[in-house]
């Protein structure tokens, strides 16, 4: 529980459930980035090591900061609707066409969006907006890592996600 949630027995049966219907879909989604980040990163770092990637966030660097916001916006504004579409496709039965969606819009993110951002934070947190909108993304993304890391759910997700390592490691040595 977090300062700002009210004690559990002030909360009615309705808000209970929902809240642990937001729990355990934060849980999965959070569950799924731990799980997927040691696959992922690599993959982000080979990519800001090119040097194409490195001239172009030098070039992304010294343009205006309403240019680095434009440039941000266009990937984003593709990533953003093509991941609510890959999902949607999954739910509608295309299951395997809707997770390439959701996986490309991903890379995109993870690619372009994720380097255009590195390469012009500086001059993009000079808009007042920007930087309170991160600043309190951050903040959010702290608070339900805690509170959902809090939960039993989650507790049990790592210990299993640490016994299946533990089983792998065993059968490579």
């Amino acid at each position: 529980m977090t300062k700002s949630d009210p004690p559990s027995d002030a909360r009615g049966p309705l808000a209970r459930i929902l809240f642990a219907i937001l729990r355990a879909i934060l849980t999965v989604v959070i569950v799924v980035d731990e799980i997927a980040r040691p696959l992922y990163r690599p993959l982000i770092a080979w990519f800001a090591s090119l040097r194409i990637v490195a001239r172009m966030e030098a070039v992304i660097a010294r343009q205006s900061r309403l240019a680095i916001l434009a440039l941000l916006a266009v990937p984003f504004a593709i990533a953003e609707p093509l991941k609510l579409l890959g999902l949607w496709m999954m739910t509608d039965g295309r299951f395997r066409t809707g997770l390439v969606v959701f996986a490309f819009a991903h890379l995109v993110s993870f690619l372009l969006v994720e380097r255009i951002y590195h390469a012009g934070r500086e001059k993009l947190l000079t808009y007042g907006w920007l930087n309170w909108l991160m600043t309190l993304l951050e903040r959010l993304r702290r608070r339900a890592l805690d509170w959902v890391r809090s939960s039993a759910a989650y507790g049990f997700a790592i210990r299993a996600r640490d016994a299946a390592r533990s089983w792998w490691r065993g059968l490579r040595v």
